[in-house]
């Protein structure tokens, strides 16, 4: 529906901006508050990439992990409530999953660099991770 370029384009150059043409120019204390603006832009469009892909495989596991369907927050309290009555006991293979699946789509928009992160992507898996 939109011309080019994409919200997604004009965060990404509005973010090279502000690092390349403006840092430079700037004295400590307003390049420290750009840079935290420019990294929020990044922050943003990977929200923005990212869609409800991550919440709605988060809450598919949740309602598999609680027994019902229903919003994300809800079935997070409902999970939270299984775990501490002892309902459902916190190393659950099927909870261990869901939270490791839930970090690391977390940590997919917001720090996509984190070393860590990038060599969980990279270790193989075997079957049932």
């Amino acid at each position: 529906m939109y011309d080019e370029p994409g919200p997604d384009e004009i965060l990404a150059a509005a973010a090279r901006f502000l690092r390349s043409e403006v840092l430079p120019a700037l004295p400590p204390d307003l390049a420290f508050k750009t840079r935290v603006l420019a990294n929020a832009l990044d922050l943003v469009g990977r929200q923005m990439s990212a869609g409800d892909g991550p919440a709605a495989a988060a809450r598919v596991r949740l309602a598999a992990l609680v027994g019902q369907e229903g919003a994300e927050p809800d079935l997070t309290a409902l999970l939270a409530g299984q775990i501490e009555s002892g309902a459902l006991a916190p190393d659950d293979p099927a909870l261990l999953r869901h939270l490791w699946a839930t970090t690391l789509a977390k940590i997919a928009v917001d720090q996509p660099g984190y070393a860590s992160y990038r060599a969980e992507l990279a270790a193989p898996k075997t079957i049932g991770e």
